[in-house]
C-alpha cells in the first residue's frame, strides 16, 4: 500500500510543447493539480522534473501555479533516476516510495518507474495521470511498467490509500479535492 511517510510524488515533465499533442492532456492536468494540491496539504514531499526545457518549453501554468515554492529540476535523462542530480535529491528524501504522474507514459514516466524498481522503490503509477501522444504507446507503458512490478492506481485510489481513515484532521482538510 502506499504510505504517507513513504512517499514522494514524481511530477514528471508537463511541458507546454508537449501537451497540445496528448489527446487527454485537460483531463490529467486537472488530475496530476488535483494531486499535487492533495500532496501539499498532507506535506507529502513533491519532485518537480522539466525535460530539456530549452526544447519543450516550460512546465503547463496550471501545474506550476499547484507546484507553488517547489523547485524545478532539469534533466536530459529521460528517467528522473537515471539523472544524477535528480536521483540525489531523491535520495535524500529519504522515502521508498514514489507515485508518478506526468507525460510521456511510455518514455519519461516508463523509464523513471523502471530504473526506480531498479533501485529498490517501490513505484506506483496514476494512470489516470499519465498519458502519451498515442493511446498504444500509453497502454505499453504501463503494462511494461507493471510487468516490472510496479502498481497502477487511480489519483482517488492514491489519496483515499495514503488517508487511510475518515474524520480525521486531514481527511476534513482535504475532503474538498475528494469530491
Amino acid at each position: 500500500m502506499i504510505e504517507r511517510d513513504k512517499t514522494v510524488l514524481a511530477v514528471i515533465d508537463f511541458q507546454d510543447k508537449l501537451l497540445p499533442k496528448i489527446p487527454v492532456a485537460d483531463a490529467i492536468i486537472a488530475r496530476a493539480a488535483k494531486l499535487i494540491r492533495f500532496a501539499r496539504e498532507l506535506s507529502i514531499p513533491i519532485l518537480w522534473t522539466e525535460q530539456y526545457r530549452n526544447g519543450l518549453g516550460p512546465t503547463n501554468s496550471a501545474i506550476v501555479d499547484e507546484l507553488d515554492s517547489v523547485p524545478a529540476l532539469e534533466k536530459m535523462a529521460f528517467s528522473c533516476v537515471g539523472d544524477a542530480a535528480i536521483a540525489g535529491a531523491l535520495s535524500q528524501m529519504g522515502r521508498s516510495q514514489l507515485l508518478l504522474t506526468g507525460v510521456e507514459a511510455h518514455i519519461c514516466v516508463m523509464q523513471t518507474g523502471l530504473q526506480a524498481l531498479e533501485k529498490g522503490y517501490q513505484v506506483f503509477v496514476a494512470r489516470d495521470a499519465v498519458a502519451s501522444r498515442v493511446k498504444s504507446e500509453y497502454k505499453a507503458g504501463l503494462a511494461r511498467m507493471q510487468r516490472a512490478g510496479a502498481e497502477l492506481v487511480t489519483v482517488e485510489m492514491a489519496m483515499f490509500e495514503l488517508l487511510r481513515v475518515a474524520g480525521t484532521p486531514e481527511f476534513k482538510k482535504v475532503l474538498p479535492l475528494l469530491k
